[in-house]
């Protein structure tokens, strides 16, 4: 592999030819954006399916019952669905369009765990008419709401209730969830989770299931996690001293960092499931109770490195700087409608061209979109060749997690495409959009 493509950052299978054309799947870029067009997201398949299976192998334990859930709020399709499914993973989902995706895919209901902080009526109907497994408290309102959605339909609810623990998760603010100042979850400090245990096990048409804590996301060590899990342990404690009963399942959440720059170092996912199992092991003891059934909910660990996307380049544009430096500004076929994460969390990307290599200097660039935004930047700050030109293709690694996902239509922009590449051949995803689609949304004039 070339010395460019750092395999934590790239997907396995990207190399470069002797020309210097990357491949994925043993398919090249020029290939794929002849076929589909640019932009283009490319996932590789056998990567996801590793790094799926490989969370399953790590949270294997001889003496702790554990599942492992896809969150399919990072990228789903019908047939990214079915890959996790058949490599031994569950789904969780944070709407009924997630829902309907996993259900399509052909999931067992009972794998498949609901999310929401603001869930309707509409929405628990149709997870408990299908039998979604656990749903996911939020809020008290969300307990009367459901157990009148349960009783209606003649059921008992399993459910989880997420916890705010009040930790700090070491990461952007936008994706930290687990502080007290926030909108998910029930407070364990207040009252309000311990007020939710009590309406919980009020209700006919409920079964408290166990407990549910997510610190955050792109999480690079295990220390949130411990003390996540030592106060969700303690909160367990108070259940049992309070209500004589046990709590069976603690779902830990997701959030496990991936790398998308040189430099960025998470923990692999071996060392990750050794700390977290080690640390519920040893919170359990410390308060001499039976270690639950522990989940996990892993999204961008296991989409984001196997995704790319491929761009095409417009216009390059040299500009001086006042400190005397010259940055190009290389503008691309799309931006921030299928790119907000750095507008949205000062993301950082790795990009390279792709179609070719380069003897040219490199210089300092930006990579930007084609957007009416002066934000819309995909790379803020990054070395590209000198002799970077219109029709270069660019790649940008790590783009499989929550790009495609919080894509839009910006401008008017058509969403891109997204195909996934195996042994040499590509298929569809998710096709193009195109500006007759936009069209059909449009009520028309009178």
């Amino acid at each position: 592999m070339a010395s460019d493509l750092n395999p934590l950052i790239w997907p396995a299978s990207a190399t470069r030819n002797g020309q210097g054309e990357i491949a994925i799947g043993e398919v090249s870029v020029s290939d794929l954006a002849k076929q589909y067009g640019t932009p283009l997201y490319v996932f590789d398949e056998a990567d996801v399916r590793k790094r799926a299976r490989d969370y399953v192998v790590a949270f294997t334990s001889s003496d702790i019952e554990t599942s492992v859930h896809y969150a399919g709020k990072a990228f789903i399709t019908t047939k990214v669905a079915q890959w996790v499914n058949q490599e031994g993973l569950g789904i969780d989902v944070a709407s009924v369009g997630e829902l309907e995706v996993a259900l399509r895919a052909g999931l067992n209901p009972s794998q498949i765990v609901m999310h929401g902080n603001n869930k309707s009526v509409q929405d628990l109907e149709r997870a408990v008419e299908v039998g979604v497994g656990r749903i996911v408290i939020d809020s008290l309102i969300e307990i009367e709401r459901l157990n009148a959605v349960a009783a209606s339909a003649g059921i008992v609810q399993q459910v989880l209730l997420r916890l705010t623990v009040g930790v700090e998760a070491h990461t952007h603010e936008a994706i930290s969830t687990a502080h007290e100042d926030q909108k998910f979850g029930l407070s364990t400090a207040s009252g309000m989770a311990m007020a939710a245990v009590d309406n919980v096990l009020e209700c006919n048409a409920l079964s408290l299931a166990g407990l549910h804590s997510h610190i955050g996301s792109q999480i690079f060590d295990a220390t949130g996690f411990e003390l996540a899990t030592h106060r969700v342990v303690d909160f367990a404690v108070q259940i049992k001293e309070r209500h004589g009963i046990s709590v069976s399942e603690l779902d830990v959440g997701g959030g496990m960092g991936i790398a998308y720059v040189e430099g960025d170092d998470p923990l692999d996912v071996n060392a990750m499931a050794k700390s977290i199992l080690d640390i519920v092991r040893t919170e359990c003891a410390r308060v001499n109770i039976s270690v639950p059934k522990i989940s996990v909910e892993p999204g961008r660990a296991i989409i984001g490195n196997p995704g790319i996307t491929l761009y095409e380049v417009g216009t390059v544009k040299p500009v001086e700087l006042d400190s005397g430096i010259t940055r190009h500004y290389i503008s691309v076929d799309g931006g921030m409608s299928d790119n907000i994460r750095t507008a949205l969390y000062d993301a950082e990307y790795t990009a390279v061209i792709a179609n070719r290599l380069s003897d040219a200097k490199k210089v300092l660039s930006r990579v930007v979109g084609k957007h009416c935004e002066s934000g819309d930047i995909v790379v803020r700050d990054i070395e590209l060749p000198a002799d970077t030109r219109p029709g270069d293709l660019i790649a940008v690694a790590a783009t499989g997690a929550y790009c495609r996902s919080m894509a839009s239509n910006y401008n008017h922009i058509p969403r891109p495409a997204a195909v996934s590449v195996a042994a040499g051949s590509s298929q569809v995803l998710l096709r193009r959009e195109t500006v007759e689609d936009l069209l059909a949304y449009d009520a028309g004039v009178n």
